[in-house]
């Protein structure tokens, strides 16, 4: 593969940088300080910023008012806001609507994907399932309503990101004939109720229980493999997440060792802490080429079926990417709070939300044995000899 970003990839991410460069991490209370939720809904001033910048349209279709780029220009994105905790579903946003476009129909594509691009409409999706341990599409039965062409939805899904903020919750749930599709649910709908939960980052999070919930046929994606497109590149979207916090982590953890002085000499200068973030250096360079890798893949036409970029089907490249996110994002925040002491842990320094916020990305999507454990599935299945 080829890791040079094309024009319109480097603008969105340059882009991002100048939207992203007035927020900071402390705009609200610490978790570690906050009995809830750290802030009841998301940072609305910078989601009107991104939609005037265009960057909650990158991958929307000109047809749309989008600049119709691929999931590596997403992540680039992504990983910006990571670098400062952006408090915006972007990732939810940008996942669905790109399953949207490339899997809904063309009239529930119109209606909806013009108001996403002008920050009109904010989306979210469950992905947690019952329990966050099982598969999310058997969470959820979707079955036809009687008489008509609209779908009855049944089930609960949790730790569902952002939906008390969110006009619309993509639900994945299962068919009768066994397929799986992603249902658009609106967030007030007669049998739908939210539950408060908080993220270990102090985020709001739901449980979502549908009961006899009706959507309409246009509102249900049932092309085949459209779920799986999704998860996969929410999945990739955490990684990008992880690979910016990462960074951001050891500049800090550069920054305060090129400061702080034992015996008159700067710590970055002796060998044992040198190490420590060559090593992790070395983390965030993994996470690079693997998420790249992935992105990529997403993005290419015939990426599901393994004829493009390698013997695996894309998922297995996802897999990848997520078990070095989750290992190496906290393997940085580990060795940045040892090599900034007792400072790490002082509320009044942005350390430790960073911490927070890689411990839920490092879980969010399944940690990393259950990547590995979905990795050995697909090399079993698909011989690399």
């Amino acid at each position: 593969m080829d890791f040079t970003f094309t024009e319109e990839q480097q603008a969105a991410a340059e882009a991002a940088r100048a939207v992203f460069s007035g927020v900071v991490p402390d705009a609200v209370p610490s978790p570690a300080l906050t009995a809830g939720a750290v802030a009841d809904d998301i940072d609305r001033a910078l989601w009107a910023r991104l939609a005037t910048a265009d960057l909650l349209s990158l991958v929307l279709g000109p047809e749309h008012g989008g600049a119709g780029l691929d999931p590596v220009a997403l992540c680039l994105v992504l990983r910006e806001s990571a670098k400062v905790l952006a408090r915006v579903p972007l990732l939810e946003t940008g996942a669905v609507a790109a399953a949207v476009r490339r899997f809904g129909g063309s009239e529930c594509a119109s209606r909806l994907l013009p108001r996403v691009g002008r920050g009109e409409a904010v989306l979210t999706a469950a992905t947690g399932g019952r329990t966050g341990h099982d598969p999310a599409e058997l969470a959820v039965t979707a079955r036809r309503a009687p008489g008509d062409a609209a779908w009855l939805l049944d089930g609960v899904q949790t730790a569902v990101p952002w939906a008390q903020c969110a006009d619309l919750i993509a639900v994945p749930a299962h068919a009768e004939d066994g397929r799986a599709v992603i249902a658009l649910v609106p967030r007030i709908r007669d049998g739908l109720s939210l539950a408060g939960q908080i993220s270990t980052n102090g985020e709001l999070l739901a449980e979502v229980r549908l009961d006899g919930v009706r959507i309409d046929d246009g509102d249900v994606i049932g092309t085949a493999g459209s779920w799986d497109w999704l998860r996969d590149l929410l999945t990739t979207g955490t990684c990008a997440l992880a690979l910016g916090l990462g960074e951001r982590v050891l500049s800090m953890t550069s920054e305060y060792t090129g400061k702080r002085e034992q015996f008159g000499f700067p710590i970055a200068t002796f060998q044992a802490v040198a190490v420590q973030a060559a090593d992790r250096y070395i983390d965030l360079r993994a996470m690079e080429a693997t998420l790249w890798q992935a992105a990529w893949r997403l993005g290419a036409p015939a990426g599901r079926n393994g004829s493009v970029g390698g013997p695996l089907p894309v998922s297995g490249d996802v897999a990848v990417a997520k078990i070095w996110a989750s290992e190496g994002v906290r393997r940085v925040v580990q060795t940045a709070q040892h090599l900034h002491g007792g400072f790490g842990a002082d509320t009044d320094y942005a350390l430790h939300r960073y911490h927070a916020w890689a411990k839920h990305l490092e879980l969010s999507l399944g940690p990393a044995a259950a990547h590995e454990e979905a990795l050995g599935e697909l090399l079993a299945a698909h011989p690399l000899g």
